[in-house]
């Protein structure tokens, strides 16, 4: 990753950015993403597909592994495009999972896992949180116990990313010396999936039920230990969504916009009146806000002492953006802007749930404290 201070994207991050906005607007219809909300499991499939003939779901990946090689901050330019048009595909939620086979994999195990996630053919996700918080904690009821030369998986996870389209769970567990990571497959014995309905139904959720599930030894990722690994899949995640925040509440104001310069009321545009131009001044300020705090943390992340900063610091400023502008948005569409044929309310419900995703505001915040030592 290139480690230089400028907040400029280079020339190749800019066509990065055109290419993939463009193959969303031609592949992601907004009328068939309102339909796919519907369901349990939205998968834009055929989307799917194009972003990984680009490369794009194994940019992040070492070439060794059947990746493109790239850092997170190429990485950031793609989440901010899906953002932009809250496409149902399980990209955050892939690029999360192998942030945690990477961290904490033997090569052995990334060279047998990695590819097939990098490729899009295997859909990985990161099964973590067990209670209705959606934190870790150390309340990790989950357990993995020796059996038989290899290992038996026994707990709930909550709050699954994807979880009714994966193939591949990576599953926090338990073990003797803290909490490891196992790659446990969707078709493992003891593995059930139930889809959860929520909020935002285009990034569906499910509980992931491990019954005495059997694992072979290699299922434990790196054979140790990995608490330190789900925290740096986990802050990923948490920049991933930062980008996704920034990517769609930027598309709320350009549509705020649009709409405020060609609705007219009383013989006027409704952007010529005052409380209109403030609302959008406002959303207009709040985005560039979050634009530079959310690409400040996907440049931390190879730096841990920044990062401890960085990371709460855009879950919270890039969540509460999103927010505002999302229902900004909505209130200058006015009565349209509340109705189902209209994209704003896949944006407002987006903007909710990622505000929850991979762990609290307030616990975020409780950690960006620390951090700062208040």
């Amino acid at each position: 990753m290139d480690s230089s201070p400028s907040f400029t994207r280079t020339e190749e991050q800019i066509m990065l950015a055109r290419t993939v906005r463009e193959l969303l607007e031609t592949h992601s219809d907004p009328d068939d993403i309102r339909e796919m909300s519907l369901t349990l499991d939205a998968f834009d499939r055929d989307t799917w597909r194009n972003l990984a003939e680009m490369g794009v779901i194994g940019l992040h990946v070492p070439e060794v592994y059947g990746g493109a090689g790239y850092g997170f901050v190429e990485m950031a330019v793609v989440f901010e495009e899906l953002g932009r048009r809250v496409t149902p595909v399980p990209l955050v939620s892939s690029f999360v999972a192998s942030t945690a086979i990477l961290a904490a994999a033997t090569e052995e195990q990334r060279s047998s896992l990695l590819p097939s996630v990098a490729s899009g053919d295997v859909v990985a996700t990161l099964a973590v949180f067990e209670d209705a918080h959606g934190q870790p904690g150390d309340s990790m009821t989950t357990t993995a116990t020796r059996r038989d030369g290899g290992w038996v998986l026994t707990g709930s996870k909550r709050f699954v990313t994807d979880a009714p389209v994966a193939d591949l769970f990576i599953v926090a567990a338990n073990v003797d010396g803290g909490v490891g990571l196992f790659a446990v497959s969707v078709d493992n014995e003891g593995v059930s999936v139930e889809p959860v309905p929520s909020l935002d139904g285009t990034r569906p959720l499910g509980t992931v039920t491990l019954s005495a599930a059997p694992l072979g030894t290699d299922a434990y990722l790196g054979g140790q230990p990995s608490p330190n690994a789900i925290r740096e899949a986990l802050d990923a995640g948490v920049v991933a969504l930062a980008q996704e925040q920034v990517g769609g509440a930027q598309r709320c104001l350009e549509m705020s916009v649009e709409y405020a310069q060609s609705r007219y009321q009383f013989g006027r545009a409704i952007g010529s009146f005052q409380a209109i131009k403030h609302m959008c001044a406002n959303m207009l300020v709040a985005v560039e806000h979050a634009k530079s705090v959310a690409w400040h943390a996907a440049r931390s992340l190879d730096d841990p002492e920044e990062a401890l900063i960085a990371v709460p610091l855009a879950k919270s400023v890039c969540s509460d953006a999103y927010l505002l502008v999302a229902g900004d948005a909505i209130q200058i569409h006015g009565g349209i802007g509340f109705t189902w044929e209209h994209d704003a309310h896949l944006y407002f419900k987006r903007a909710k749930s990622t505000s929850l995703l991979f762990g609290s505001l307030g616990a975020y915040r409780d950690r960006l404290g620390d951090a700062l030592g208040a």
